[in-house]
């Protein structure tokens, strides 16, 4: 666990793999919770990347009123995503932003961070495909990074769900693990069986209710919670 990130020449990779593959996840994490836990398990069995790299949200434009602090939402994050097989950083380079957070301002310095031959993965769940073109330089994101979403119950890939110029674009971009693993950008994988479906909302109500949502919040990320006395009306 860490939080400085590594060059790509200090990163360990499997054999015969001259490209370093880095998934990135990024969110509010307001509070982090099992549904992002598992979206990265998912991606790092399914690509073995170097590193995952974590980046708590600042002052995301689409939302308002996080309630914990930025250190609060950092240690939980820390505590959460410990057990991971693959290196860990948490990046804070949109904690330090003074502006709004847009997602591709970020990999723009992922990639000037990175290097042109990195594969960025970034990671993202259906519900945030859902309204994709509606962040700011949505269809610039393949420019920089490989787009890896997991699927919610019942989710698909149409216009009843997604809009017609994303499933258009995440459609004609799709890609096997091994394509994503051994290019820099421009792809795209959906996952369609991680059946996991969590709302920080109803954990935050949860708790602002006194009630315990140990199914949904990893263990040592809810100590930290009571310890610390978030989330209470």
């Amino acid at each position: 666990m860490g939080s400085s990130p590594m060059i790509p020449s200090q990163l360990a990779r499997p054999e015969g793999q001259s490209r370093p593959c880095i998934a990135v996840l990024g969110g509010s994490f307001d509070p982090v919770h099992n549904g992002h836990v598992a979206l990265a398990k998912y991606f790092v069995t399914l690509l073995a990347p170097d590193e995952l790299r974590v980046i708590p949200a600042g002052n995301p434009w689409q939302k308002h009123g996080l309630e914990a602090t930025p250190e609060q939402r950092v240690a939980m994050v820390e505590r959460a995503f410990s057990q991971q097989s693959v290196p860990l950083v948490i990046d804070q380079q949109e904690i330090r932003r003074q502006t709004a957070t847009y997602t591709i301002d970020t990999l723009q310095a992922l990639r000037a961070e990175l290097g042109p031959q990195a594969s960025i993965v970034f990671l993202m769940g259906a519900d945030q495909l859902q309204h994709l073109n509606s962040w700011q330089g949505w269809d610039r994101l393949f420019d920089y990074a490989h787009l890896g979403v997991a699927s919610r119950p019942g989710f698909a890939m149409d216009e009843s769900q997604v809009p017609a110029e994303v499933t258009r674009e995440f459609t004609r971009r799709a890609a096997t693990p091994e394509q994503i693993r051994q290019s820099a950008h421009g792809l795209t994988y959906l996952a369609k069986n991680l059946a996991v479906d969590i709302s920080a909302t109803e954990i935050r109500a949860a708790l602002h209710n006194a009630k315990r949502p140990d199914t949904l919040v990893p263990a040592a990320v809810l100590d930290y919670i009571e310890q610390h006395h978030l989330y209470k009306n």
